[in-house]
């Protein structure tokens, strides 16, 4: 969600969810979303975690021991939603709409990440292998690197390019995950991230 455009009814899927604090910019603790398909939406007997905030609206305050689901996604929430984690998605759901949502966001997120691809082939590849999938349409932003720069242990690598005020994402036993973010990041941001990591990758 946030990272490549989703179809989720045309598609036929039944039941989704996804977090909102890493593409949706919300940060960690954040409200979580769902999607009900709209042939299940009405059924509110179909079983459920029970909660406060999925119960019917106009008797919700009557606190009978009888749970009666909203017939919408929304029978499907537990509880009150935090208010100031709610802000910042909103906040952020504004800004995806301004930068005119998702279509645009992923003609530039396939251009940012080819770019960062090519440059990671060209400049580090004898340290670097990429393991996510070279197909633009089987990934989205972000590309998992495997390390191999024998003097530097992957983790010291990750350290490097931390210190030197690149935000990205340490897995073990070897791997660094990096997302250009088409919202807020720049090919000049690729780039410099690229000539960073080389020059920690030669030292």
């Amino acid at each position: 969600m946030g990272n490549i455009p989703l179809q989720l009814h045309d598609w036929n899927v039944d039941f989704a969810c996804w977090c909102s604090y890493k593409y949706l910019n919300s940060g960690p603790g954040s409200v979580a979303g769902c999607f009900v398909h709209r042939r299940h939406a009405q059924d509110t007997q179909l079983p459920r975690f029970a909660g406060w905030w999925g119960h019917d609206k106009q008797t919700r305050f009557r606190m009978e021991n009888r749970f009666q689901a909203i017939p919408t996604a929304e029978g499907w929430q537990l509880s009150n939603p935090p208010i100031l984690s709610l802000a910042a998605i909103r906040a952020s759901l504004d800004i995806f709409t301004e930068a005119g949502g998702m279509a645009p966001l992923r003609d530039k997120s396939e251009k940012l990440t080819a770019y960062l691809q090519f440059l990671l082939k060209a400049e580090v590849g004898e340290f670097i292998s990429i393991i996510t999938p070279e197909d633009p349409e089987q990934r989205g932003c972000q590309l998992s690197l495997c390390c191999d720069a024998r003097h530097l242990s992957g983790r010291a690598l990750f350290q490097r390019l931390e210190e030197n005020g690149v935000t990205c994402d340490w897995r073990e036993p070897n791997v660094i995950r990096v997302a250009p973010v088409p919202l807020y990041n720049r090919f000049e941001d690729v780039y410099r991230f690229v000539e960073i990591l080389k020059t920690a990758c030669n030292e």
